[in-house]
């Protein structure tokens, strides 16, 4: 009986190790998570005391309920933005009370909106306020062109 060496043999290629795929860890738990818990619970359970269902079912009924109060957070963040690019574009042409960054009390007419950064900015004269600063707004009286 002949034995016949597969180190020889062309067709083997050795697997390359120094690649490692690494995992990042998730800070929350989502979906995924979940069903990955469950399936692992239900390949590990005692088979003479099987889990109940009705805690499978609330289990999965908790699951729902959070995936849609983390929607209904993120549309509320959303709508509070928006509300806030509003609220400043609607300051145009007005005339709007705001605190200086030294405390003092200053006014003057709103002139354009900046909306770069979380906080819509307005600019009042040659300053840039923070719409969240802005303490009071009077309409600016028309004039007659006669």
């Amino acid at each position: 009986m002949t034995i016949t060496s597969i180190v020889g043999n062309s067709a083997y290629t050795p697997i390359d190790r120094t690649t490692e795929t690494t995992r990042t860890p998730s800070q929350s738990m989502d979906s995924e998570v979940f069903m990955s818990l469950l399936v692992t619970q239900l390949q590990n359970q005692d088979p003479s005391s099987p889990m109940d269902t009705n805690e499978m079912l609330a289990q999965t009924t908790q699951l729902a309920m959070m995936e849609k109060i983390t929607e209904m957070t993120a549309t509320n963040q959303e709508n509070f933005s928006l509300q806030m690019r509003i609220a400043a574009a609607a300051l145009i042409g007005q005339q709007v009370a705001y605190t200086a960054s030294d405390g003092t009390e200053m006014t003057g007419t709103a002139t354009a909106v900046s909306y770069a950064g979380p906080v819509p900015q307005v600019t009042v004269g040659d300053k840039t306020v923070a719409l969240d600063t802005i303490s009071g707004v009077t309409s600016v009286p028309a004039t007659d062109a006669a």
